[in-house]
């Protein structure tokens, strides 16, 4: 890919930037509003029992994080990046749209799992090529494209969710539908803001060394910090399954002669993640002009390692509180604490990826991160097994020692990853 260069900027990005960032947070808002829904119409329209419509949930969910794998190496050596996330997102807009179709229900699932395959990795994988090597602006660039992420979440269940339930299914699908051709025409209008990429799909030399040959060290270390994420999921999905437990049961939500809704909290973490960017990335910013960037790994460590101390909050205050409801004004502070440590791991992790991956294998480098995502998630449904045989205070200082035991991991990767990437730089 040849970085594009342009006088323009957005937060002091590239106008590339935007166009990929809007291009995500319209496919998010498309994949989270009908996962929304999901369990929703199973059971209530298509009259799945709650087993079944677990399973069909979860066997979705994880297809969705295990076909990037494949599209990743599809978009390296035949398709391209661009015709990929294009490929993608018209496959995924079709998907959605068999929603509204009950007899294609579970030809709808596999063909948004499939078009996500070559979408998911294909897009933020052109990230690092809008910048020229060593522009320090790259390093925190992934956090303004996490912020799509989050907003597409935050609006999908308002709108897709609403629609839904007041208007009918099919509706709130088809709002879907609607937002991922939003995207795909973003990303299709703003094609001269993005890298041009060198060569043709055709003449990608498919007889080139196997990367894990030609970059076994490179690959070791990436694989290191895999699994130090997955680890760290274990303890950061549970925002979504015992911490959502424990909201709902050993917190007092009365605001005055009023009772917050427990999803309310829930929506939380992605308006946290708007609001706490931007001051976020100034402070990067600064840091990085007075000469005193942190390295990534490092960055990543302090981003577990503040994750650690919310869950040491909730552990304190669950042993405080004992048998009583603790006030909901804990729950908001872990959150804020929860998510400042979130904006220094994850998107740090995705952009680590993005820039250590070999040439010609953006995409399928990118797509390994997504398998974190993967095996984390499944790592965090062996944990949640265990809330209910201890003790609330004990299973969240559990939760934090993961989290402390990720940090300590990724601290010890980073001289690894610092060589790596001195070496590439002296390329």
């Amino acid at each position: 890919m040849k970085p594009v260069h342009d006088a323009r900027s957005w937060f002091g990005q590239p106008p590339g930037l935007t166009i990929l960032f809007l291009t995500n947070m319209w496919e998010q808002f498309s994949y989270f509003g009908m996962r929304a829904l999901l369990v929703y119409y199973m059971t209530r329209q298509l009259m799945l029992g709650q087993g079944q419509a677990s399973f069909v949930y979860g066997a979705y969910t994880a297809c969705a994080y295990f076909t990037p794998i494949v599209g990743g190496v599809v978009a390296d050596r035949w398709l391209g990046k661009r015709r990929a996330v294009a490929i993608g997102a018209s496959i995924m807009a079709a998907g959605h749209f068999m929603m509204a179709f009950e007899p294609l229900f579970y030809l709808a699932l596999g063909t948004i799992a499939l078009g996500n395959g070559l979408f998911l990795p294909s897009l933020p994988s052109q990230i690092n090529d809008l910048y020229a090597p060593g522009d320090p602006r790259r390093g925190w660039a992934y956090n303004v494209y996490y912020v799509g992420i989050n907003i597409g979440g935050f609006l999908a269940p308002l709108i897709c969710g609403t629609l839904g339930e007041v208007y009918g299914w099919h509706y709130g699908f088809g709002a879907a539908g609607i937002g991922m051709f939003a995207g795909l025409a973003i990303y299709l209008l703003g094609q001269k803001h993005l890298p041009v990429e060198r060569m043709s799909p055709s003449m990608v030399d498919t007889a080139a060394p196997a990367p894990a040959a030609h970059n076994r060290q490179l690959w070791l270390v990436l694989a290191a910090v895999g699994l130090c994420v997955t680890i760290f999921r274990g303890a950061y999905e549970q925002v979504g399954n015992t911490v959502a437990l424990w909201a709902g049961s050993g917190v007092d939500r009365t605001f005055g002669s009023l009772t917050i809704p427990m999803t309310w909290f829930q929506s939380l973490n992605p308006l946290l993640v708007m609001l706490l960017t931007p001051p976020l990335l100034a402070l990067w910013r600064r840091r990085a002009e007075a000469g005193r960037d942190t390295a990534p790994a490092r960055r990543m460590a302090h981003g577990a390692l503040l994750v650690a101390l919310a869950y040491v909050l909730l552990a304190l205050v669950a042993w405080q509180s004992g048998d009583r409801q603790a006030p909901w004004l804990w729950l908001a502070l872990f959150f804020l604490v929860f998510t400042v440590g979130e904006l220094f791991i994850l998107p740090s992790g995705l952009g680590l990826f993005a820039r250590l991956a070999p040439p010609r294998l953006g995409a399928t480098t990118v797509a390994a991160w997504y398998l974190t995502i993967f095996a984390g998630s499944l790592s965090a449904g062996l944990v949640g097994t265990l809330w209910s045989h201890m003790a609330h205070g004990s299973y969240f200082s559990l939760l934090a020692a993961l989290a402390c035991l990720a940090a300590f991991l990724l601290r010890l990767l980073d001289p690894a990853i610092r060589r790596i990437d001195q070496s590439r730089s002296d390329k």
